[in-house]
């Protein structure tokens, strides 16, 4: 897979071997408007941009479509699973699959990711098993996976937090002289945090070699962006010193190509950059949230027509470049997923409800220790009653 930023040269359209090519068209942008950067349209039409280009064989398009259309079934299948009584509570991707895929995929496997509750499909891209997510969600573990493993830190509940992880890990990975990068990923609502402000600071001064990636679903829980801000959000960044960029989160080729300029940018050395990946939550907040109370449904709908699967799916169909039976075997794929997941996270064992107490001080604490006696008696209680 190979992407360019092409700021000082003139863009190419893409091509590949024993692939069929749409000719390349200009996007209109008033002057006015935010600069939005896209190479796909929402028709599925494949159109320049003069800062980035992007040259993809026809089985990394496959790739990228089989990617969200996979994220897309394990997330749903968890929300079904959520309200099945199976999950405590799950925080929803559903239109935000081409920010997440298209970033995830810009990835090196030494580069470090930060991410918040809801990449599972950055998640995806980095190799973790997506039944792995679950159990915090079920409250069967902290996270499940080995955050060394895949460079991919555990889910980060706490809003905003996670950029001065990645701001402190990245600065450590300048001064080690690593060759790689740190991407931490927020929301427009932890955008008005402090921690995200000091993080920007930081990584400005220190030239951290950090992208910080914004996905702009338009609404914080119930607060729209409007109320949280009165300028685009990717030009914040210049009141730091470094640079913002807005990318149509709905199209996985600009989030591919503007992700992978932004990360070859702090590995040269040049410091941090704000992605803001302008898109939509199509679903609710999380499986807690009634969105219907406060976003007119016309808005939903206005956005669908936009749906990050469906335009790639039109691209390729349109240009020859996939057909029914890899429709067909995508669509076996994404049932043996689903089955896996149901089965996977029903058949996780209960924790020992014990082990909280383990692992909060190295050499034990007193006041701890008779908590956990405090515990274990209450449990016993139950079992004399019982009798």
């Amino acid at each position: 897979m190979t992407v360019e930023s092409t700021a000082a040269r003139k863009p190419r359209r893409s091509s590949g071997a024993g692939t069929k090519r749409a000719s390349a068209k200009k996007t209109p942008q008033a002057p006015d408007e935010p600069q939005l950067i896209q190479l796909l349209t929402p028709e599925g039409e494949r159109v320049e941009h003069p800062d980035y280009s992007i040259d993809l064989s026809a089985d990394e398009l496959r790739g990228l479509y089989r990617d969200m259309v996979l994220t897309r079934r394990f997330d749903a299948e968890a929300t079904s699973l959520q309200r099945q009584g199976e999950l405590g509570l799950w925080a929803s991707l559903l239109g935000q699959e081409a920010a997440q895929i298209g970033s995830g995929r810009a990835l090196r496997d030494d580069d470090y990711v930060f991410p918040t509750y809801r990449e599972h499909g950055v998640a995806w891209c980095r190799g973790v098993d997506p039944t792995n997510l679950l159990g915090m969600f079920r409250g069967v573990n902290h996270g499940g996976w080995d955050p060394s493993t895949n460079n991919f830190h555990l889910y980060t509940i706490v809003i905003g937090s996670q950029t001065l992880h990645a701001t402190g890990y990245a600065m450590g990975v300048a001064k080690d002289g690593a060759d790689s990068a740190v991407i931490a990923y927020f929301g427009d609502g932890a955008s008005s945090q402090g921690d995200v402000a000091e993080s920007f600071t930081f990584s400005a001064v220190y030239n951290a070699p950090v992208v910080f990636f914004c996905q702009n679903n338009q609404w914080a829980i119930s607060e729209p962006t409007e109320k949280q801000m009165r300028v685009p959000l990717y030009q914040r960044a210049q009141g730091f010193g470094f640079p913002g960029v807005r990318v149509d989160g709905n199209d996985v080729l600009a989030c591919l190509a503007v992700t992978k300029a932004a990360l070859e940018r702090a590995r040269n050395g040049e410091g941090p950059t704000l992605v803001e990946a302008f898109t939509y939550r199509m679903g609710a907040h999380t499986t807690t949230d009634d969105p219907t109370r406060y976003r007119a449904d016309e808005e939903r709908a206005a956005w669908e027509a936009k749906d990050p699967i469906l335009r790639v799916r039109t691209y390729l169909e349109k240009e020859g470049l996939a057909d029914a039976a890899f429709f067909e075997e995508l669509e076996a794929e994404s049932e043996t997923l689903g089955k896996r997941v149901r089965e996977t996270v029903r058949s996780m064992p209960d924790p020992d409800t014990m082990a909280i107490f383990e692992n909060v001080y190295a050499d034990g604490h007193a006041l701890v220790d008779e908590e956990r006696a405090q515990f274990a008696a209450y449990r016993a209680s139950f079992a004399e009653e019982g009798k």
